[in-house]
């Protein structure tokens, strides 16, 4: 049996879901929205539970994969049913850890994202060029980390979602805001954006083309995205491949950029990614591929390291 963890008004975990309804495949869907209502009996050993949804009764050793996205969810309101959820979400989330099941992903093999600047290490050293960076709450650094390059970009160093901005001369006078608060300033990249979906072993490419430094916010600057499908020539799908693998991301949003003289520069990896966003504007059948690899269907991912 598949499980599917998260919320039910989740476009990533909703594709997935009829996915595997379309597959005909056995599966039970644990919506965050509800987990006061579900009861959770642990046995003798941590992996000996059984699992009450929705009037069915699951033994966990029963389950051989799961898709977890835990979000955050609106407080139930009563303090036992807070409690309740919070108790079974801790569970959980812990047992995703230690369960034998393919699990994508396990929050262990997350936490590389928790902080951009160790996670642009690990990229370095699968083959990936990364920008020059400097992670800073100095002024003066900043001031002269822009002059040396010219343009630069800055985002939280942390793995909480923040927009990407260029910094500019209208920026100079907030610049003492950073002291006590360090930011990470990056060397600004020309070049076609692609964001690469990999499932298992299996790559998904989407060229992005549009003039915002941030393309996931162009609509509040009032600028355009158009998406369409890539292909990405055989050794970059590899790398990509090699990094999700050696990141245990058996789904990983990697975003790169090509660089107007053939380089492949990497920004990040999104160890949870909305691939929903892409699939629907490009057609590419990520959550049937993702869906495959719960089922087996797909060579598995190496193990992180």
């Amino acid at each position: 049996m598949i499980l599917f963890f998260g919320r039910t008004d989740d476009p990533p975990l909703t594709r997935a879901i009829s996915a595997a309804r379309d597959a005909e495949l056995r599966h039970l869907v644990i919506d965050q929205a509800r987990t006061a209502l579900y009861d959770l009996v642990v046995g003798t050993e941590a992996l000996d539970a059984r699992l009450a949804v929705e009037g069915m009764r699951v033994p966990l050793r029963d389950v051989s994969a799961v898709y977890a996205r835990p979000l955050e969810t609106s407080d139930p309101g009563d303090p036992a049913a807070r409690a309740r959820a919070s108790a079974f979400q801790e569970w959980f989330v812990g047992w995703l850890d230690t369960t034998p099941a393919v699990v994508v992903s396990r929050p262990r093999a997350m936490e590389s994202n928790s902080s951009k600047p160790y996670q642009a290490q690990l990229i370095g050293r699968s083959g990936f060029a990364v920008p020059e960076t400097l992670v800073s709450d100095d002024p003066d650094e900043i001031l002269v980390f822009r002059a040396r390059h010219g343009r630069i970009v800055y985002k939280s160093v942390s793995g909480i979602r923040s927009i990407v901005r260029e910094y500019t001369d209208a920026d100079e006078s907030r610049l003492a805001l950073v002291r006590g608060l360090p930011t990470q300033f990056q060397a600004y990249v020309p070049g076609q954006d692609v964001r690469v979906h990999v499932v298992g072993e299996e790559t998904y490419a989407t060229a992005v083309a549009s003039d915002a430094i941030d393309y996931r916010y162009a609509d509040q600057s009032g600028e355009s995205v158009l998406l369409a499908p890539y292909e990405l020539p055989p050794e970059t799908a590899g790398r990509c491949v090699q990094l999700a693998g050696t990141l245990g991301l058996p789904l990983a949003g990697i975003d790169l950029r090509r660089t107007p003289d053939g380089a492949w520069v990497c920004f990040e990896v999104n160890p949870m990614p909305a691939y929903s966003y892409y699939e629907a504007h490009t057609g590419l059948p990520i959550s049937s591929a993702l869906v495959a690899y719960l089922d087996g269907r797909r060579s598995a991912v190496p193990t992180g390291v």
